[in-house]
């Protein structure tokens, strides 16, 4: 196949260049490199099957492709708020110009969704069904909306335009390749403890996230991709659940840091709860994950370590 894979030199997308590579595809990565970054696909520029093409998608390109994976968004609350009208135009024309594409040369095309469209949960664990809870005004929503919005559009192109089009919510996902300034839980929590910083924690900790490891991610949407049954929404994610300040303590204790916690305000709309029900990815997909938090986050920190000390 030749595969098209937006956002590919970012964390998720790159780790999925590197599968896709590996199963003998030929992989197009194309990024503005806004949050992705040269060095994650440093180990493809020399490989035949792999093309790197700087590109923002919020204008058109035509290529010739089979397969397209659009995960191109930043997707950390730092990076998606540093600039919300261009984060909410990568959602929304960036996917369009992708969906046209797709439309064009007739490729399936997988969106890469997201657990906040469910906004701050009244349900719990979230199963695809439900809509959600989301402030269309608040200072996440050029996120939580602009994804949203995509998923309509995807979902249209198919219905109105004969599209193959699939749909993935990822949950929390991390592990090697995040950026240590990335903003989220995960790599915030380990870079401190690692630098002898104090961990911040936003309210008093008590809100809770599921973490899922990014090989487990990619194994999922690849499966979703393979998929000639169902077009998504399905939920890809980890179920096991934490506290936010639970996790903090247990990064603490796993590099052996002599960090305290730090409690800061809360910002405004962070989700109290967010669990996956992934009971759909199991019965469709055959997927579970695989890798325990505990495993993901040792080799999350040893990645970490080596960074901090160039």
């Amino acid at each position: 196949m030749r595969t098209l894979v937006t956002g590919g030199a970012g964390f998720i997308g790159s780790h999925l260049c590197s599968r896709l590579l590996k199963e003998g595809h030929e992989v197009l990565c194309l990024d503005n490199f806004f949050t992705g970054r040269k060095e994650n696909i440093r180990d493809f520029l020399h490989n035949p099957g792999f093309e790197l093409i700087r590109h923002d998608i919020i204008e058109p390109i035509l290529l010739e492709v089979d397969r397209i994976y659009h995960l191109a968004c930043p997707a950390s609350p730092v990076h998606y708020q540093y600039n919300p009208v261009k984060t909410i135009k990568t959602n929304i024309m960036g996917t369009i110009n992708m969906l046209g594409l797709a439309k064009r040369v007739k490729a399936r095309i997988l969106f890469a969704s997201t657990s906040e469209v469910y906004g701050d949960p009244a349900v719990h664990p979230q199963k695809e069904e439900y809509w959600g809870h989301v402030n269309p005004i608040g200072i996440r929503s050029c996120y939580d909306e602009g994804k949203r919005a995509a998923e309509t559009l995807t979902m249209d192109y198919h219905r109105q335009n004969g599209v193959d089009v699939r749909i993935i919510r990822i949950f929390n996902t991390y592990g090697p390749t995040m950026l240590p300034d990335d903003g989220r839980v995960v790599s915030n929590f380990i870079v401190q403890a690692l630098s002898g910083e104090d961990l911040t924690v936003y309210g008093e900790g008590s809100q809770t996230r599921s973490f899922c490891y990014v090989d487990d991610l990619v194994e999922g949407m690849v499966r979703m991709m393979g998929n000639d049954d169902i077009t998504g929404p399905v939920n890809l994610g980890n179920p096991e659940e934490y506290t936010i300040v639970d996790l903090a303590r247990k990064i603490i204790t796993m590099t052996g840091s002599k960090s305290q916690i730090a409690f800061r305000p809360l910002p405004a709309d962070d989700p109290t709860q967010r669990r996956p029900d992934i009971s759909l990815a199991g019965d469709a997909l055959g997927w579970i994950p695989k890798v325990s938090v505990d495993d993901g986050l040792k080799r999350t920190i040893a990645y970490f370590r080596k960074e901090l000390t160039g």
